[in-house]
């Protein structure tokens, strides 16, 4: 049976986010789920369907994996596809969560993980080519250390929702169903703070201003995102603290133009060095800081010659840098000297090349 397409599937684009793809998600989950269509094979089968391809579409890995290799590398990475109905719910409980009653119904809201962060950095094209450490300044929100997280003033403690017995969900009947959703009292929290914390006044949490060291590897690319686990956001209800993505921004260089590890440039040389051949310094990234580049003789205008482990360090463990793309551009002169006239018309002789006359001609319109 041939696999429809994961995007399709859901009615998303191939370039949309995360939040688009879980809503789109959750309106196919909601329009086919068993529960609201009882003994509907189809609707079953296009419930697995969309759980199936949004449990790749929101893994980043899973997803790249997909775009470029399709249903096939997903295979071959050891995805089975749909894994069943508790592995559905259990991974996907903030989408059903307060609609069907999975999840937390029987009890206070869950520990959720807190927010993740992002923090941009731009480097240029030699530190990005050394590798660097960088010092990066950042806000974030970290448990109150006055209340300790609770939210409640030193000395008080939370008390118990009365509307929800502390439970932190109320059930509401619709038609058939049964629906559990958050208190509307406590917020799905289970407890109501009746004297809150003066320095986060209530809140549980308070901004703060965090300095980490981050080490970037050699050969890192523009648009690369390293993610540090913890260093986002505190958690809720005792939940994990999120993550820091820093995103890398590499400056665009004056002299190089970069294609993943390979290294491009042009170097303009006059019509006597490409004919003869020469050695030219050129600037390179490292340590040697300069390159005595070979122009071998007869190179044309446009030629590419290729220098092997010249270009970008491998960034994923390969020790071999890439490689680096000269081009060359052959500069004509526009005004030569006498003598130099005179060498030129003497090569075009031995060659029986046809030149300009010597002595000023009668024009077109003269004859």
């Amino acid at each position: 049976m041939i696999k429809r397409d994961y995007y399709e599937i859901l009615s998303v684009s191939r370039d949309c986010q995360e939040e688009e793809i879980k809503r789109a998600y959750r309106k196919q989950a909601l329009k086919h789920h068993p529960d609201r269509n009882q003994g509907d094979k189809e609707a079953e089968e296009k419930f697995k369907e969309a759980a199936e391809a949004y449990e790749v579409l929101k893994d980043g890995e899973k997803r790249k994996i997909y775009d470029r290799y399709g249903h096939e590398g997903l295979a071959g990475s050891g995805f089975k596809g749909f894994s069943g109905f508790d592995d559905i719910f259990s991974n996907f409980s903030d989408i059903f969560e307060g609609v069907f009653g999975f999840g937390g119904g029987a009890g206070r809201s869950r520990a959720r993980q807190g927010n993740s962060l992002r923090y941009d950095v731009e480097l240029t094209l030699e530190k990005a080519f050394e590798g660097v450490e960088e010092e990066i300044t950042f806000q974030r929100l970290d448990p109150c250390g006055t209340c300790e997280g609770s939210g409640a003033k030193p000395g008080t403690v939370p008390q118990t929702c009365s509307t929800c017995q502390g439970r932190g969900q109320v059930i509401r009947s619709q038609g058939f169903f049964q629906i559990s959703q958050p208190c509307p009292s406590c917020h799905g929290q289970g407890e109501i703070i009746t004297d809150p914390c003066p320095d986060c006044r209530g809140g549980g949490k308070t901004r703060i201003e965090k300095t980490i060291s981050v080490k970037i590897p050699p050969g890192v690319e523009n648009g690369s995102q390293m993610r540090i686990r913890g260093e986002g956001e505190a958690g809720e209800q005792g939940g994990p603290s999120g993550d820091l993505f820093v995103v890398i921004h590499v400056k665009e260089h004056n002299f190089y133009r970069r294609d993943g590890e390979n290294l491009a440039c042009r170097i303009p040389v006059s019509f006597v060095q490409a004919a003869l051949g020469a050695k030219l310094p050129i600037p390179v990234l490292g340590d040697e800081k300069e390159y005595e580049f070979e122009i071998p003789r007869g190179t044309q205008p446009g030629q590419v010659i290729r220098v092997h482990g010249m270009g970008m360090p491998g960034l994923r463990g390969m020790r071999r840098r890439g490689d680096l793309y000269v081009e060359i551009i052959v500069k004509i002169p526009e005004k030569l000297s006498q003598r130099q006239t005179e060498i030129l018309r003497e090569f075009a002789d031995t060659e029986n090349l046809p030149t300009a006359s010597r002595k000023k001609g009668k024009g077109f319109w003269k004859k």
